[in-house]
C-alpha cells in the first residue's frame, strides 16, 4: 500500500466479501459514441452504393436508405450531445 492512499471499502454479505474502490466516475457525454455510430452508418451507405442494382433487383433498396437515415439522425444526435456537453461544461442546465 502506497502512503497517502486509502484502503478500499470492504462489504461482507453472507460468505462473500466485496471490495469497492473509491474511483471517480467517468464523465461520459456520449459525443464520441454518437460520432462513431454516425460514421459507421455513413460507411454502410457508401459500402452499399456499388450494389444498388443488385439491391433494387432483390427489393432491398431499403438497406441503403436505412443507412442514409441512420447517418442523418446521427448528425442530429451529435448536435444534441455536443450542446448538452457544452451546457454541462458551462454549468447551465440543458434546455
Amino acid at each position: 500500500m502506497e502512503p497517502g492512499r486509502q484502503e478500499p471499502t470492504r462489504h461482507e454479505i453472507g460468505n462473500r466479501t466485496y471490495i469497492v474502490a473509491d474511483v471517480a466516475p467517468l464523465d461520459v457525454d456520449g459525443v464520441r459514441t454518437v460520432e462513431v455510430g454516425t460514421v459507421l452508418w455513413l460507411v454502410g451507405f457508401v459500402g452499399l452504393l456499388p450494389f444498388y442494382g443488385t439491391l433494387a433487383e432483390s427489393g432491398r433498396t431499403w438497406w441503403l436508405w436505412t443507412c442514409l437515415a441512420g447517418f442523418g439522425l446521427g448528425l442530429f444526435g451529435l448536435d444534441h450531445c455536443r450542446r448538452r456537453r457544452n451546457a454541462r461544461r458551462d454549468g447551465a442546465e440543458p434546455a
